[in-house]
């Protein structure tokens, strides 16, 4: 099973942001239905119940966390992504690492395109000034064990496990 532990993103136009950009990059965009900040990517796993044992102790996000602009990684850029940088995620990051994931270099963001060439890098840059700042969504508080599946229509994903709402007792 290839699994990664996840929190749904709501984009509040993410039509817009692939028109602002559409003749500007080009590259593989991710439907927007599977849209997500990754907590931690796990790879390969026999089996989810030991995953699932260890995110037993944790509780989803307290509320949601607004995604702020638009970033990139990669010299020259590679991913795309939309960003969100409150405190409230390098907490709940510790919580997982805590829980015995490993959370190496986590930098919160939802990933919207792989980039395979940028037509008008000067373009690039402006446009990317003007989603500063911007509010471009959400993510939801909740966390979950998801699945990714590589099929004829490409990645799937799906929920496996859902952490608990509320704090787990002693």
């Amino acid at each position: 099973m290839r699994l990664f532990i996840a929190s749904p993103v709501l984009l509040d136009n993410y039509d817009a942001i692939k028109e602002d950009f559409k003749d500007i990059i080009e590259g593989t965009w991710v439907e927007e239905k599977n849209l997500h900040m990754t907590w931690v990517f796990l790879g390969e796993i026999p089996k989810a119940k030991s995953t699932i044992a260890r995110m037993s102790s944790l509780t989803d996000l307290e509320s949601e966390v607004q995604i702020a602009e638009l970033g990139y990684f990669g010299r020259p850029p590679k991913i795309f992504f939309a960003r969100a940088e409150q405190k409230l995620l390098y907490e709940k990051a510790r919580h997982l690492k805590e829980a015995g994931f490993d959370l190496y270099r986590f930098k919160p963001h939802i990933t919207l395109c792989r980039i395979k060439v940028i037509h008008d890098y000067k373009a690039y840059k402006e446009k990317m000034k003007e989603y500063r700042e911007k509010k471009l969504g959400i993510i939801l508080p909740q966390i979950s064990l998801y699945e990714s599946k590589r099929t004829s229509k490409g990645l799937e994903y799906q929920s496996i496990y859902e952490v608990n709402t509320v704090s787990p007792s002693n």
